[in-house]
């Protein structure tokens, strides 16, 4: 979004459980809810990565019972030295509930989107 304006939209993969709201670790859900791109890590095992602020305030009440949320959820691309085909992105679901895009639509997302912005993630 650019100005309350759709600026771009990408076709992207999730985790194997795309349907519902994060509630563990290792549920391969991807968390819902308003989040900050909070610090980005170049060298990742992914084509590029940017870092989702998950877990949040909102986020916490399962844990008040002890359960792991998890963490290290990120916008990225392909694994390192794997095609969009292998991996069938994006048509299948293959993160473990991260957001996954194609690498050059990262090199987009990452040139164009600063630490700090808002990302809003809804079913």
């Amino acid at each position: 979004m650019h100005n309350g304006r759709p600026f771009k939209s990408y076709a992207i993969a999730l985790g194997p459980e795309p349907e519902g709201t994060k509630r563990r670790s290792g549920d391969g859900r991807t968390p819902e809810g308003v989040y900050t791109l909070d610090w980005r890590n170049p060298n990742s095992n992914f084509y590029r990565s940017i870092h989702v602020s998950y877990p949040a305030p909102h986020d916490e009440e399962a844990a008040r019972w002890g359960v792991p949320l998890g963490g290290l959820i990120m916008i990225h691309g392909l694994p390192n030295g794997v095609t969009a085909v292998r991996v069938g992105h994006p048509w299948n679901n293959w993160t473990n509930g991260c957001i996954a895009v194609t690498n050059p639509e990262m090199d987009e997302i990452w040139t164009l989107v600063d630490d700090g912005t808002t990302i809003i993630i809804y079913p």
